[in-house]
């Protein structure tokens, strides 16, 4: 049942009349907001974007969902990598020390070594899942979605009484 709702909730933000830009600039920051820790500065700001910018919530509330579970696991690598660049960089504790008298810095806790470590990943992994979740989408709408509306099944859920009360509704909450 949990599989058939993830997949549903997919389906539902790649099908939404949103530009492929917005859904992939959602699932971007909410991979963000999953891989590293929730109480930080840097996700209140990532919040306060989603809720000023016009981007696809749903698809960053998604990712979100996704990147927690794969947080947790790769939490061990995040806090290596994160002692690594708070300590094993003696060019850099200068910089580490001079950003920590800034109080507003402080407050993002860049100075553990989970946050450190899986913010860095999350900055370096912006670069490849932003234009790859953008063709994603394109694919899926152009060669998936087509497809998929072929299947008998799909078309004997559409064509019930069932699904044009779903319709209905749906159009009164728009």
């Amino acid at each position: 049942m949990f599989f058939i709702n993830f997949a549903a909730k997919l389906f539902k933000i790649l099908r939404s009349g949103d530009s492929p830009n917005k859904i992939a600039a959602g699932f971007t920051l909410g991979m963000i907001m999953g891989l590293t820790p929730l109480l930080t500065l840097h996700n209140f700001i990532l919040i306060l974007v989603l809720i000023i910018v016009n981007i696809n919530l749903g698809a960053a509330l998604f990712a979100f969902a996704i990147f927690s579970g794969i947080a947790y696991l790769l939490d061990p690598l995040f806090h290596n990598l994160g002692y690594f660049l708070l300590t094993g960089i003696p060019a850099l504790q200068a910089f580490w020390t001079a950003l920590y008298s800034f109080p507003i810095i402080a407050l993002s806790h860049y100075n553990n070594t989970i946050v450190a470590g899986s913010f860095a990943v999350a900055v370096l992994l912006i670069v490849p899942v932003f234009p790859a979740m953008k063709y994603f989408v394109i694919y899926y709408r152009i060669h998936i979605d087509p497809a998929l509306q072929k299947l008998k099944i799909v078309q004997i859920i559409k064509g019930s009484k069932f699904y044009s009360v779903y319709d209905k509704l749906k159009g009164l909450g728009a």
